[in-house]
């Protein structure tokens, strides 16, 4: 199966201190792919990486056979990925709608616009209610509700989803948890960036576990709950 994301043997700096040293990683189209890490492991370097916001110094990243390390931003973008950043980050003074809106910026036809937004408002109910609400005036859930659904208004083949747990109650973390696996169930890749391992390991398919930069070991599930590493960084 040919892989829709892969990361080769990535080196990122900041300045002149590595912070990924050698990454290899890939994710198989249809599946959830996890990476897990503490705080400083490299985790969010490696996103900003693939979205080319800090670019790589060497290696390659590949999405649906394109090399994609040297390309811009808005360009990786385009290519069908779409990012959920860590902390959510909605724009607070813009309605539900409006930020939606935003994440189909790309889309031309207003009438596919429409349809993708109340594909969202079926997913997330609690967002056509309050679709006329501010964002800056919801709680952090429905927060990552909206930043989620802005995700998906671009019709994305990769969702990359950082940190989804992130300052969030344990019910609105079960609850976005059980999204992000019925947005897998509509046939979309995921990368799910994470630290909360138990809720991650159970609904993904593969993992990798990031340390200081580099990728330690990798499995299903059930392999990684077994491993050293995990059992001593998250079970001890």
């Amino acid at each position: 199966m040919t892989a829709r994301l892969d990361i080769e043997n990535v080196y990122t700096a900041y300045d002149r201190a590595n912070v990924l040293e050698g990454v290899s990683l890939s994710i198989a189209p249809g599946k959830i792919t996890c990476l897990l890490g503490s705080n400083g492991s490299g985790k969010t370097t490696l996103v900003r990486s693939i979205l080319g916001l800090t670019p790589a110094r060497s290696g390659r990243i590949v999405f649906d056979g394109t090399d994609i390390t040297r390309l811009a931003t808005h360009k990786v973008i385009a290519t069908g990925m779409a990012c959920i950043p860590e902390g959510r980050k909605v724009f607070p003074k813009l309605t539900v709608e409006e930020n939606l809106r935003l994440g189909a910026y790309q889309e031309s036809s207003e009438q596919v616009t429409r349809t993708r937004m109340e594909e969202i408002f079926t997913l997330f109910p609690r967002l056509f209610e309050r679709r006329q609400q501010l964002a800056g005036t919801m709680s952090g859930g429905e927060q990552a509700m909206v930043s989620i659904g802005r995700g998906l208004m671009g019709a994305p083949k990769l969702l990359l989803i950082d940190e989804p747990s992130l300052g969030l109650s344990p019910l609105f973390v079960k609850e976005n948890f059980n999204i992000i696996r019925r947005i897998n169930e509509r046939g979309i890749t995921i990368f799910l960036v994470e630290q909360n391992v138990r809720q991650t390991l159970a609904i993904s398919d593969y993992g990798y576990v990031l340390s200081k930069g580099k990728v330690v070991t990798g499995g299903t599930p059930d392999e990684l709950s077994k491993t050293r590493e995990v059992q001593d960084a998250y079970f001890s």
